[in-house]
């Protein structure tokens, strides 16, 4: 059984800032490439910025510049860092997280509980 738990989302003015952080814990024999996705009413979840353990990054082009991902592997943590906030950044922020269980080496992809975010113009 593995959970990842967000948290860090909530109400902020366009132009501001955000870090959101998932925190990934139980039978975790090793995290893969964590993630970081969005979504709105009606739309489809979108992948906001993703980061491999090797350290490559992905990012939609909407928050490049703006976004930063990063991983604590010592923590199966990942975060994401949101600065210049825009009222159409608003949605569910969902963490994602490909791991490796440790009773049978196999890999799974688990979803957190997802955290809001809404930025106020």
């Amino acid at each position: 059984q593995v959970q990842l738990v967000e948290s860090g989302g909530g109400l902020v003015q366009a132009g501001g800032s955000l870090r959101l952080s998932c925190a990934a814990s139980g039978s975790i024999l090793s995290l893969n490439a964590m993630g970081w996705y969005r979504q709105t009413p009606g739309k489809q979840r979108e992948l906001v910025a993703s980061l491999t353990r090797g350290g490559s990054t992905n990012y939609v082009d909407s928050v490049k510049g703006r976004f930063t991902i990063s991983r604590d592997n010592a923590k199966n943590t990942v975060y994401l860092q949101m600065n210049s906030l825009k009222p159409e950044d608003t949605a569910v922020y969902y963490c994602n997280a490909e791991v490796v269980v440790t009773s049978t080496s196999s890999v799974y992809h688990y979803w957190g509980q997802g955290t809001q975010v809404t930025v106020s113009s």
